[in-house]
């Protein structure tokens, strides 16, 4: 079986999975080694289908921190949790409790006897009272919730379902689901999804009821029905299956699983006192425990099979033959009969016609609707004098339009005029994308959610409309129909797509901003000397031109000043070939002017002098001799 590659295996170097205990919705139960301390401990380690969730993690985690909280006896114990890092199990430990659990007990004995099953409530109560008191409610009160240990302990577990009861009310429904049993629900976790301390009530109720008759209140062929009947039918009284049975604890069931939660006992310290107070007027012996764990006694395995109060039997005996002067008077009796028969006749009419009346004259049959199309359903309960609602839901099993469904049962007996719930199929789950272009993908994928859609692949372009990192489409686009768990691809905006720089370099500087704002940036401009550029002519720009980037860029021009200045080399006593090429390198012209005389050949001055700064291409004219 899936799950079962972990014994043998040790989580985080500590616990040792041994042998498999349950395997339930979420999580199975394994028997585990606790290398540290040395001791068998229980280790629930979630399915690996659910470890990725982060909703299913938490309600682990949930029930680690609330059990955590609830120092009391008979709640089992939550030692530590995590996330194995080689085989990724999150998982809990827990105390490991040896027995069996109620629903154990009542599937191999039946029903307990009334002093048996107020000495399994109370314990279970007092655990109740116990998370009531720390501001906890369990919402999900079952047989399978309660272990019956072999030294006779009795303790509740599973707190994964937890809520603090000064929160705000939260939803029994997961995705359509409820959360909790739906035959220990109570009917305001039915109708509006909200759980106090009241609703722990109702489910312990139910349990006492089950446990007293061996078989729930309420049964139905779907989990819908049962709900149904939770919200508009009373838990009947346990006697009317288990004759013989004391009123007191009819009372307590009564009052337990009131539909109005302000009617019931107000918490389980409450209705453990009203357990208390049956189980002494019962059995005279009993005196309330000193210790909890002694009120369990009477559910350990020495617990006797319950068997209902026997019915009287009739036993048969020889009757003394009758002599036929005590037979005489019998024809006189026959003809006194025939004489009233005619009235009898009539009395047996008009009970007739008044049975009728009180009946089928006000009742009417719950006609066979399920599959016909709601039109015709309509018209067979306008028919038979009953009214209709329809309540639409999911199916890929019915056509849409069609009935799945009806509350109360065909077939029942009803009162005229009673409403009929007609769950009537949408079809299989569809739901429409949702439109969420110029969202961001995390905004996206929690629109998603809501309609049980998931975010698929993402791919990126460019838009001038759409700014960056914001959804331009969807596939499918928004309206189309998709199934639960379809995958939607998006399209995120990268922003506008990048443009070309232009060559502006040469152009007066007007010209060039005037060229830069009409191809969508923002020009602006400084000075710098350039010995290529005329002055008043853009020299160069930054970014470069033909670099792309995003319109509304800052792009600079720098307009050349002409060639930078230069100061005049000295060429004193050089010869005039050498002061020629210094002065040419120097990016200035040269006049040679000779003086009379002897020819040396050297420069004797020159005009400007030596230091002075002029501008590039000044004519430095030298004297030679």
């Amino acid at each position: 079986m899936a799950g079962d590659h972990l014994i043998g295996r040790t989580l985080d170097g500590r616990y040792r999975i041994e042998a498999l205990v349950a395997r339930g919705g979420m999580a199975t139960v394994y028997a585990a080694h606790d290398l540290r301390l040395r001791r068998t401990v229980a280790v629930k380690v979630m399915h690996a289908s659910l470890a990725e969730d982060p909703g299913f993690v938490h309600r682990f985690e949930r029930e680690a921190h609330a059990a955590a909280q609830l120092a009391n006896p008979h709640v089992v114990a939550v030692h530590d949790q995590g996330r194995d890092a080689d085989t990724g199990a999150v998982y809990l430990v827990m105390e490991y409790v040896v027995g069996r659990t109620v629903r154990d007990v009542l599937g191999q004995r039946g029903a307990l006897t009334e002093v048996q099953a107020l000495a399994v409530l109370d314990p279970v109560l007092q655990a109740l009272a116990a998370a009531h008191d720390a501001g906890f409610v369990h919402r999900d009160v079952k047989p399978e919730n309660v272990l019956i240990g072999d030294d006779g302990r009795i303790k509740v577990t599973d707190f994964g379902l937890a809520r603090a009861i000064v929160s705000s009310p939260m939803s029994a429904a997961t995705q359509g689901v409820l959360i909790g049993t739906v035959a220990y629900l109570s009917p305001e976790q039915v109708e509006r999804g909200y759980a106090d301390a009241r609703s722990d009530v109702y489910g312990a109720g139910v349990l006492l009821y089950e446990m007293l008759t061996g078989q729930v209140p309420h049964s139905g062929e779907t989990p819908l029905a049962v709900a149904f009947q939770h919200v508009h039918s009373d838990v009947p009284a346990p006697s009317l299956l288990r004759p013989g049975m004391t009123s007191i604890v009819d009372g307590i069931v009564e009052r337990a699983t009131r539909r109005d939660p302000d009617q019931r006992y107000q918490d389980a310290r409450a209705f453990l006192a009203e357990v208390r107070a049956a189980r002494a007027a019962i059995d005279a012996s009993y005196v309330a425990p000193a210790m909890p764990d002694a009120v369990a006694a009477a559910a350990t395995g020495t617990l006797p099979r319950a068997t209902a109060t026997p019915t009287a039997t009739v036993t048969s005996t020889a009757a003394t033959p009758a002599t036929a002067t005590e037979a005489e008077p019998a024809p006189r009796r026959r003809r006194r009969g025939r004489r009233w028969l005619p009235i009898t006749l009539l009395l047996v009419a008009l009970i007739g016609v008044g049975t009728w009346w009180a009946t089928a004259g006000t009742h009417s049959t719950v006609p066979s609707i399920v599959g016909l199309p709601v039109a015709d359903a309509r018209q067979a309960l306008q028919d038979a004098s009953l009214t209709a609602v329809e309540d639409p839901q999911w199916s890929r099993t019915v056509p849409e339009g069609d009935v799945i469904d009806a509350q109360p049962s065909p077939g029942m007996s009803v009162l005229h005029g009673t409403t009929v719930r007609l769950i009537v199929s949408k079809g299989p789950e569809r739901y429409a994308v949702p439109d969420i272009t110029g969202s961001s993908p995390t905004a996206a994928r929690a629109a998603l959610a809501q309609v049980k859609l998931r975010l698929g692949s993402t791919s990126t372009r460019y838009s001038d409309t759409v700014v960056s990192g914001r959804i331009i489409a969807s596939n499918p686009p928004a309206g189309q129909i998709a199934r639960p768990g379809d995958r939607v691809d998006i399209v995120v905006s990268k922003g506008p797509a990048p443009i070309a720089v232009p060559n502006v370099v040469g152009r007066s500087a007007a010209s060039a901003a005037a060229a830069l704002t009409a191809a969508g940036f923002t020009p602006t401009s400084t000075t710098a000397y350039d010995d290529r550029v005329p002055a008043g002519m853009v020299a160069r720009t930054a970014p470069i031109a033909g670099a792309l980037v995003q319109r509304g860029t800052t792009v600079q021009t720098v307009v050349s000043k002409g060639p930078a200045p230069v100061t005049v080399p000295d060429v004193f006593r050089m010869s005039q070939q050498r002061a020629t090429a210094v002065l040419e390198a120097a990016g200035l012209r040269v006049a040679v002017k000779r003086s009379s005389g002897r020819l040396l050949n050297l420069v004797k001055s020159q005009t400007p002098t030596a230091g002075s700064v002029v501008p590039h291409g000044t004519t430095v004219t030298i004297t030679v001799v």
